[in-house]
């Protein structure tokens, strides 16, 4: 299943060279999950991109995308949020690249709870917030802004694929939603 825009700047490995390693060895990603802010710095207001999957099912997805051969992680996550929300969405990217959790994905249901059907991989993930104006990328139908009791109602967590309902879920608690 490929649901994702096709990136222009695909690394150091061509489609087929990419598909052997993805059988081979985990893939380094970043996924962020892009929020607004009240004054006080509060999460008001959760981002996540709607789209169809190969199915022809609809789908909820955040940021994400491969970190490159050379690339940093503020590299990867700028031009992931770039690339997925527009260069108008003004991300604010975190001081330190540390994530808030690491996800790892499997090709088959595991322990991690989240699958990805074309590979292994390690997702460093973080909360990003976003001050400008966003306009979603080519494959998704529309970005959606939901307050974070939107979007941990059950009708919208069933709209994740791959355990993402349970990203949004630690991203919130991260940013303490909730407590």
């Amino acid at each position: 299943m490929n649901v994702r825009t096709p990136d222009p700047y695909s690394g150091w490995l061509s489609d087929e060279d990419l598909f052997e390693a993805r059988g081979r060895l985990p893939m380094v990603y970043v996924e962020a999950v892009p929020v607004r802010l009240d004054p006080l710095g509060f999460v008001n207001e959760v981002g996540t991109l709607l789209q169809g999957d190969a199915d022809g099912s609809m789908v909820r997805s955040f940021v994400s995308g491969r970190v490159l051969y050379r690339e940093t992680i503020r590299a990867a996550l700028l031009r992931h949020m770039e690339k997925d929300l527009g260069p108008l969405a003004f991300p604010q990217l975190p001081v330190s690249p540390v994530p808030f959790t690491v996800a790892e994905y499997f090709p088959a249901p595991s322990q991690t709870g989240f699958t990805d059907d074309r590979q292994h991989a390690v997702s460093l993930v973080y909360v990003i917030p976003v001050t400008g104006e966003c306009d979603p990328r080519q494959d998704a139908l529309e970005l959606t802004w939901m307050t974070p009791q939107e979007i941990l109602s059950d009708d919208v967590q069933q709209e994740f694929t791959g355990g993402r309902g349970n990203l949004v879920r630690q991203a919130l608690a991260f940013a303490g939603v909730g407590q």
